[in-house]
């Protein structure tokens, strides 16, 4: 069940000032609450939405058409959805991703949902961007990825019959900037919010888990065995996620500095972004190079494949033995776990598909 933390719709009109004169007297985007889902509403803080950029009706639909538009890309051929397919949770089934001119990527697209309650406000598997719209900005322009320029970008928008009256209706101005494309793309994609798996179901008394299930979580947040919970959270986070950067034990020297190439500090290299846990049986491949297949794999590796280096994380506190060595019967189980974070109509809501 989810709840709507705010509903204007018909109670709120907001007016925005633009520098252009085509947003009249009439201008009146309907501004609208996010869907809550229940279990949010009562763990976590309310999300963040910048005073600038409010959710409206208007916004959203035109950051979801965008989401879906190739004209961003410098050939017209590539949309945001080519990297963050809705069936597997907003990222790419490919370990890499490929850009317009055949062009791969060294790391796997990040799924995007519940973007809203990143309170830390970094995103990217190495934090470089500091809001949702700063991080709509860089794959446009990625020379390896949409590889255009945002007048290019912005020119083959305004040449079309809907876009300027799109724009017109959701932000009072019929001419488009990379500010708005990318406050649009923001909207749309607060609204990508998962929080009805089984395990939630679970926590509100809809439904009971299985033994095996129940098993895994206790495995996940056992100091012991699993000691997932310090970087991935507990029934007390249902985002899954610190959203904190971890070197998590995956190789003994950096070819990808991560967080340290941002930072510029030692210390950071080979530290990233914790991915939420949701939706892991959509999601794979797994890690921030996508290395990882299967879900198995994932676990043998903080089973008994952690390898030392030099910033290592203190959680990763077993790797002196490559891990904590879980039975075949507890891997199981908190393989269990772990998918019954998923949510199926998560990736067929018919709202977060291709409108056109």
């Amino acid at each position: 069940m989810k709840l709507n933390l705010i509903t204007l719709a018909f109670l709120s009109i907001t007016l925005f000032s633009c520098s252009n004169d085509d947003s009249g007297p009439d201008y009146s985007p309907t501004e609208v609450g996010l869907e809550v889902p229940e279990i949010f509403d009562l763990l976590l803080p309310a999300p963040l939405i910048p005073a600038n950029n409010p959710q409206t009706v208007e916004g959203i639909a035109l950051g979801r058409k965008l989401f879906y538009e190739p004209l961003l890309s410098g050939d017209g051929t590539q949309a945001c959805a080519d990297c963050h397919f809705a069936e597997n949770a907003f990222t790419d089934p490919d370990r890499f991703s490929t850009g317009i001119d055949g062009s791969i990527g060294n790391r796997n697209a990040m799924p995007v949902f519940n973007v809203a309650w990143n309170f830390n406000e970094k995103f990217f598997w190495d934090g470089r961007a500091l809001s949702i719209e700063d991080q709509a900005f860089g794959p446009v322009v990625n020379p390896i990825e949409m590889n255009n320029t945002w007048p290019n970008a912005v020119a083959s928008l305004q040449a079309t019959e809907n876009y300027p009256d799109l724009f017109l209706e959701a932000f009072g101005t019929s001419t488009i900037d990379s500010v708005l494309v990318t406050n649009a793309l923001a909207q749309f994609e607060r609204t990508l919010i998962s929080g009805n798996s089984r395990f939630d179901k679970h926590l509100l008394g809809e439904i009971l888990l299985t033994d095996s299930e129940l098993n895994g979580f206790n495995i996940f947040m056992d100091e012991n065995k699993g000691d997932c919970f310090h970087c991935h959270g507990s029934d007390a986070n249902p985002l899954w996620t610190d959203n904190v950067f971890h070197n998590n034990g995956l190789d003994s020297s950096f070819e990808d500095l991560g967080l340290g190439e941002v930072t510029n500090d030692p210390l950071d290299h080979g530290k990233f972004k914790s991915p939420s846990l949701r939706n892991l049986a959509y999601s794979a491949p797994y890690m921030h190079d996508g290395r990882f297949a299967t879900l198995d794999d994932v676990i043998n590796h903080y089973s008994e494949g952690l390898v030392s280096s030099s910033t290592i994380d203190p959680l990763m506190k077993t790797v002196a033995d490559g891990g904590v060595n879980l039975s075949t019967e507890d891997k199981a189980d908190l393989k269990a776990f772990l998918l019954s974070l998923s949510e199926p109509e998560f990736t067929t809501n018919p709202d977060f598909q291709n409108p056109n």
